[in-house]
């Protein structure tokens, strides 16, 4: 071998070395003795792995779906300024009621929780949860579900529990809170100022 060339010349241990490792290899390896197998025998065919090609133009992009649109103001807002507007609700609820009489508060009550009612049954129509009347016995399912069921006292065991209904629970058949439509600055506003002119 010429003293100049690229090729380092190997010893035999060396040679011996190698061919071991590769013989192990090709071994235990599927992948890499089916491909010395092509090599042998002429059909491998070279991988292409030149990453600095520009891909392959891909389908066109689809159009991503259109976001839902985030609600300008929350419902709940929507709902107390229905119980402020036609009922009051709020006036009472953060009135001060130590000048006034139980029967002051009882008078002023009547209406505010008469109107609060015609609001709740317009948007949610509230119904009982069960037809059995409080204080009569009731036995819940074996397998319920505690948003159904709210159990106190001497609760030992497994359901079903029998006791007796202290409250019929309330469900609603629909909810129909009126979206707003105002700017995003006054979203949280749940009661204009009211002026009286002239």
């Amino acid at each position: 071998m010429a003293k100049n060339s690229p090729v380092r010349s190997l010893s035999l241990k060396q040679v011996l070395v190698a061919a071991t490792k590769a013989f192990c290899k090709l071994l235990f390896n599927r992948e890499l003795s089916d491909s010395f197998q092509q090599l042998v025998d002429g059909t491998l065919t070279p991988r292409i792995t030149d990453t600095s090609q520009p891909a392959a133009p891909s389908s066109p992009a689809q159009p991503k779906p259109a976001a839902k649109p985030i609600p300008a103001r929350s419902e709940a807002i929507s709902l107390l300024a229905a119980l402020q507007r036609e009922a009051r609700l709020l006036d009472i609820v953060n009135e001060s009621l130590d000048e006034y009489s139980d029967a002051q508060i009882g008078a002023a009550s009547r209406d505010v929780l008469r109107d609060s009612g015609k609001v709740i049954e317009r948007m949610f129509g509230l119904q009982p949860l069960t037809d059995i009347a409080d204080g009569s016995p009731m036995d819940t399912p074996a397998s319920f579900d505690p948003a159904e069921f709210r159990l106190t006292g001497n609760v030992a065991g497994e359901a079903p529990f029998r006791g007796t209904v202290a409250h019929h629970g309330w469900k609603a058949t629909r909810c129909d809170v009126p979206q707003w439509s105002g700017k995003p600055s006054t979203a949280l506003i749940v009661a204009p100022v009211e002026l009286e002119i002239g």
